[in-house]
């Protein structure tokens, strides 16, 4: 990829981020003041039919509900701008790697920085003996690749270097920024579902009567922002182009031997379901981190409409062709 072809690309991620997060205010907004709308349609001792009533109610809630949501995600969205990494590296338990502990894997990783004029992430290792990887952070400056350990036990030097050079390019990309924006998104609705049935269900007042309002009150909300974490907020996916995964694996074979990623997307395919990994961090990874029977759920049939990866086997086959024009690879180290 040519610098003005990245610097577009670069610029357009960078728009893609800012229309997500907008997205994701106005979409959270609209489902709650529609949630405010039901609740008064179902409660309103008025006719159904005096619907300008029932709307006059539901304003007049939504104008002390709304400014408190729009709030709550504008806060959310700068937590996890900041510190959204923190959240899926502890997610998934990662180890940091450090030069005394794992110095040839941190030796290549500053090695392919250097070569894309990067500063060297930091690399956390995930105790998982399936092969997958992936990239995390805000920019350049503050990125973490994660690798598991399956990936660094199981795979060549070439191999390992094609993975982290295609990683490292997601974060020269700034996919990674759009990608965490993304996950937080997703994740805020299921989040909030279960911190709402767990209230819902340890929920003590005195009046029974009135327990029994809130508690339903407390499923309804929980129903909705589960419909919302696993129906709507993965239709943000579509601001996200499959073209990155191929520009990524391009970026690494340009800067490594297109022959070391091919053969480790090869390995990868074979294993590459991750167990500490749910759904919402699949489009993250270098490879599908779901296992077979989480992949034939509802909700993962359902997001998998909007797959975020092409499929490896066309991924190969456009490094293949790269590879047959590369005559002179270029080669890490001396």
């Amino acid at each position: 990829m040519t610098n003005t072809a990245t610097r577009d690309f670069i610029a357009s991620n960078s728009r893609k981020t800012i229309g997500l997060m907008i997205s994701f205010i106005i979409s959270l907004t609209l489902m709650v003041y529609l949630i405010v709308l039901l609740i008064n349609l179902v409660s309103s001792k008025q006719s159904y039919h005096d619907q300008a009533f029932i709307f006059t109610l539901a304003g007049q809630t939504a104008v002390y509900v709304l400014p408190k949501i729009f709030l709550i995600a504008i806060v959310w969205l700068l937590i996890s701008y900041f510190a959204g990494h923190n959240f899926i590296i502890s997610s998934v338990r990662a180890i940091e790697l450090t030069k005394k502990n794992a110095p040839e894997i941190v030796t290549i990783v500053e090695n392919i920085a250097v070569k894309l004029g990067l500063p060297t992430p930091k690399v956390y290792s995930i105790n998982e003996e399936a092969l997958n990887a992936f990239a995390t952070g805000r920019d350049p400056k503050h990125s973490y690749i994660v690798l598991t350990k399956g990936l660094i036990n199981k795979l060549e030097k070439a191999e390992l270097e094609g993975v982290i050079a295609h990683e490292i390019a997601h974060i020269r990309n700034r996919d990674t920024r759009l990608m965490l924006i993304m996950i937080v998104c997703i994740s805020f609705a299921t989040i909030a579902a279960e911190l709402l049935l767990q209230f819902a269900l340890t929920a003590k007042t005195s009046n029974s009567k009135n327990k029994n309002v809130f508690v339903i009150l407390m499923f309804v909300l929980a129903a909705v922002l589960y419909i919302y974490g696993y129906l709507i907020a993965p239709l943000i996916k579509l601001a996200v182009s499959r073209t990155r995964e191929f520009q990524a694996d391009a970026t690494a074979a340009l800067i490594t031997n297109p022959r070391g990623l091919i053969d480790a997307l090869k390995k990868i395919s074979i294993n590459s379901a991750v167990k500490n990994l749910s759904e919402p961090f699949s489009p993250i990874c270098i490879a599908n981190p779901l296992d077979k029977n989480k992949r034939n759920t509802f909700f993962s049939k359902i997001s998998g409409l909007l797959a975020t990866h092409p499929s490896i086997e066309d991924r190969i086959k456009a490094l293949h062709t790269m590879s047959s024009s590369i005559n002179n690879p270029v080669k890490i180290y001396r």
